[in-house]
């Protein structure tokens, strides 16, 4: 064999073990994100718990209701609240709500009392939208009139505000 073709089988040999030893060699790991740097998973909110939680704020919303507790009320408020009952103009701020709600309770009959009940809430934890009903009963439990309202929950100090709410009656029945 002469030196040219030991050359060339020396060469081509060479190339082929490179070219067999980089693509059989493994892909280089890809770096570990570290944990501080990945995204969180969103933990999904208890609805059934919120849900409960906002009813035990309407059951004491009554009882301040049902008590003619302005102060009370107001106290389930946030500073700058909006408050949209129906046949009234929007109310914006405790000062002005409070006058909605002072208007309310001295039209009410003597013994009349009103009954909160959630159907649905949504959001998350820190905001809650809920969607509700109310009976409002005379002195004797009858009832005399029903309606519906919705009511934005803030998580503000570790308890529920209500920035924002709307309600109505529903129409009598003739």
């Amino acid at each position: 064999m002469n030196k040219k073709n030991y050359f060339h089988i020396a060469t081509a040999f060479i190339a082929l073990s490179l070219f067999s030893v980089a693509c059989s060699s493994p892909a280089p790991e890809e770096a570990a994100v570290p944990e501080a740097m990945q995204e969180p998973i969103a933990a999904t909110p208890d609805m059934a718990a919120i849900k409960a939680e906002i009813q035990a704020l309407e059951i004491a919303w009554a009882a301040a209701d049902n008590a003619g507790d302005v102060a009370a009320l107001l106290a389930f408020y946030t500073d700058d609240a909006v408050s949209m009952g129906g046949d009234s103009p929007m109310a914006v701020g405790k000062a002005a709500i409070q006058k909605e709600i002072e208007a309310s309770m001295a039209s009410r009959p003597a013994g009349t009392t009103v009954k909160y009940e959630v159907l649905d809430v949504f959001g998350n934890e820190n905001t809650v939208t809920e969607v509700g009903k109310t009976t409002r009963m005379d002195a004797s439990g009858k009832v005399i009139s029903s309606g519906k309202y919705m009511a934005v929950w803030e998580k503000r100090d570790g308890k529920y505000l209500c920035v924002a709410d709307i309600s109505n009656n529903d129409s009598k029945e003739n």
